[in-house]
């Protein structure tokens, strides 16, 4: 099960989810240069941390991560694109494949990812905010000019 909806629920959340694990299912074949042999997507590393898609498995300097199905998927998007800063509508459009959505949802599923994965949720390293745009994962886990600025989602 990649979702749920509980009773009662409106009409429009009902068809909003199914058309996201419809578009999905459609990107599921994502494209052959992430996969390795056999068709499988090939596991992601960086900054100490691994993930292996085929076993849905996290793990942090050896470390296991028990992640949710979309902390998992979270943590993949940001390990695809290192460096690279994300809007919250940008995520909420390729990791929850949500259109329409509270982006808070996305705020809210940075801060408990960071519980997990960084050292100091309370000083992110690796998955930064960037003021006016959304989240960057910053692999070397250096703080950016400014890094006082820099504050949890």
């Amino acid at each position: 099960a990649d979702d749920y909806v509980t009773k009662p629920f409106s009409p429009r959340e009902l068809v909003l989810r199914v058309t996201s694990v419809l578009r999905r299912g459609g990107a599921a074949g994502a494209s052959a240069a992430a996969r390795g042999a056999g068709g499988r997507e090939a596991g992601l590393t960086g900054a100490g941390i691994t993930l292996d898609p085929a076993t849905h498995r996290a793990a942090k300097d050896g470390r296991e991560l028990f992640l949710t199905v979309r902390e998992f998927d979270l943590l993949a998007h940001f390990l695809r694109h290192p460096g690279q800063a994300h809007g919250r509508e940008e995520l909420m459009r390729e990791v929850w494949g949500w259109d329409l959505g509270d982006l808070s949802t996305v705020t809210v599923h940075v801060r408990r990812l960071r519980a997990k994965v960084e050292d100091d949720p309370g000083r992110p390293r690796l998955i930064q905010t960037v003021w006016g745009v959304g989240y960057r994962f910053e692999p070397g886990g250096s703080r950016p000019a400014g890094a006082g600025e820099v504050a949890p989602a």
